[in-house]
């Protein structure tokens, strides 16, 4: 706290959250909990039904697992938090909020990364499916999600430490509910060039860099599904992807929207767009990929039926 208070004299945040009337925050809580409860039970159940059913022990089932550890995560960084604002004072320590900050992009951008990951198994699958199994062996699968879960670490340290360094002096109220980059530079009474600089170049980067690998993936993938002379072939591959594809479209769409603009026109608007990717995805994620997908459906199937 000593440094804390060399640097700043704030020692606290209010978070105003999504609402100030007090008519709608026991709503509010209830919704939130309600989806907090699915995502955990969601995201629960896929890892149970990949480790529980041996069919389902592929490097795509593996990174899947991965990233539904990731959501839990993720979701559990941002919404207890949430709950405790809606049912009573909206405070959070200084601390507090940058560490908030730090585990939400070190998982939002493991979440981006694995997607990556996820992309280049469908498209060696796909495009290259005689030298799978060697593409794809274990060791190689477990160095992927073991770059893709670390690398992202070290992105949310720079920004925490940059975050650091700047004073706050004045205002202590961030508009928003969750402790985001963009709130907080709006409330520093010190320079912020140099985190709005890297931020530029090294946050897009990072957050764009697995967009355009997943993009290029896809782009090989088509033309690889249209060379397949069968419907049924064609169809196939595809149905392979679909999932895939709609929790890139979900998660890249809501992120692009929030960040992919000046700081200084960061609004209430963002707030919603913030909810999909923070809160709304990782709940769907276990939707999209149990509802597609057979095999999937068919371990689920078997887990419950143990149960």
């Amino acid at each position: 706290m000593e440094k804390v208070n060399q640097t700043s004299s704030v020692s606290e945040f209010i978070l105003l959250g999504l609402s100030s009337r007090p008519e709608d925050q026991k709503p509010l809580f209830i919704l939130f909990l309600t989806i907090y409860l699915v995502t955990i039970t969601g995201n629960l159940l896929i890892i149970l039904a990949i480790y529980s059913d041996p069919q389902l022990q592929t490097p795509m089932y593996f990174f899947l697992s991965f990233l539904s550890f990731t959501d839990i995560c993720f979701t559990t960084t941002i919404v207890p938090r949430m709950l405790v604002d809606f049912l009573s004072k909206k405070t959070i320590s200084y601390a507090g909020c940058l560490t908030q900050m730090y585990f939400i992009y070190a998982l939002g951008n493991s979440d981006s990364f694995l997607l990556a990951v996820m992309a280049f198994d469908r498209y060696v699958a796909i495009c290259d499916p005689f030298h799978y199994v060697t593409t794809m062996s274990h060791r190689r699968c477990v160095l992927l999600v073991a770059f893709s879960c670390s690398f992202p670490h070290f992105h949310s340290f720079l920004h925490t430490l940059l975050l650091n360094h700047l004073i706050f002096c004045d205002s202590n109220v961030i508009h928003h509910f969750l402790c985001d980059i963009g709130p907080l530079l709006k409330l520093s009474c010190s320079s912020t060039f140099v985190n709005e600089i890297v931020i530029m170049i090294e946050g897009s980067v990072v957050l764009v860099t697995p967009f355009l690998f997943i993009a290029f993936s896809y782009v090989l993938i088509l033309i690889a599904v249209l060379k397949i002379p069968s419907a049924a072939g064609k169809r196939k591959a595809f149905s392979t992807c679909g999932s895939h594809l709609t929790v890139v479209t979900l998660f890249y769409g809501s992120i692009f929207y929030v960040y992919l603009q000046p700081l200084s026109t960061y609004t209430v608007r963002d707030h919603i767009a913030t909810i999909v990717y923070t809160v709304l995805s990782s709940m769907l994620n276990p939707f999209i990929y149990s509802l597609r997908n057979k095999d999937l459906k068919r371990g689920l199937r078997k887990l419950m039926g143990k149960k």
